[in-house]
């Protein structure tokens, strides 16, 4: 283990993701020896750049990797991770997704390829005002956190950046895969925490013509679409 890693492992920078600034506070010294550093423990893999000065720590065990969904957070703060990402994570689509993909506070979709974590996307969507974290819950990995939608609002959002109008459940069931009795695991709350929460006309429509369908398949008169 080099100088620089061997700092890094014995601080609280350890677990965790940090930037250029929190390096500088820990190495301390000039700036020269600060670059050489950094660029050694770069080339040999004890340290890994996730983007301009946001770094973390190379060569770890599977046992303390620090997740995706938590480097998401740290490439673009203020997002959350949605769309088939965490309709994966929550086991409602069978396909492995190789993009971790977040809703973005910004105006722009912007991409990120990084070494050992792969590519990494940031989408925005027209959404009303605060309601953008409606429906993200903050999960925990291990010692961190990240944000991550619910189901029904991974699966709204995808809607939203699609522009999908809706065409029946088969784009759905078929489509994506998505097995029946997850859907009619919703309830009313879920669907009417998001009815304030777009400015899409299609994804709003879309929201209500998937309710009315999980009513109809479920039966109104035995209520398993319920307030619980």
């Amino acid at each position: 283990m080099n100088a620089l890693a061997d700092q890094v492992t014995q601080s609280s920078l350890a677990d965790r993701i940090f930037s250029e600034g929190q390096l500088r506070d820990l190495l301390g010294g000039s700036d020269a020896r600060r670059y050489a550093l950094v660029h050694r423990a770069l080339k040999d893999g004890s340290l890994i750049r996730l983007k301009r000065a946001t770094y973390l720590l190379g060569r770890r065990t599977s046992n303390d990797a620090i997740h995706p969904f938590v480097v998401a957070q740290a490439l673009l703060p203020g997002s959350y991770v949605s769309f088939e990402t965490a309709l994966a994570y929550h086991g409602w689509i069978p396909e492995a997704v190789f993009t971790t993909a977040s809703v973005s506070p910004g105006r722009k979709t912007i991409t990120h390829d990084t070494p050992s974590y792969g590519q990494f996307s940031f989408h925005p969507l027209a959404l009303q005002k605060y309601q953008f974290l409606t429906s993200v819950d903050r999960e925990k990995f291990g010692k961190l956190t990240a944000f991550v939608a619910q189901p029904l609002r991974a699966l709204i959002d995808l809607v939203a950046l699609r522009k999908e109008h809706w065409s029946g459940l088969d784009w759905l069931t078929e489509g994506m895969r998505i097995d029946e009795d997850r859907l009619r695991s919703l309830r009313r709350k879920d669907f009417y925490a998001l009815r304030p929460v777009y400015r899409h006309k299609a994804a709003n429509m879309f929201l209500h013509s998937l309710e009315e369908a999980i009513l109809t398949i479920n039966g109104a008169a035995k209520g398993r679409l319920t307030d619980d």
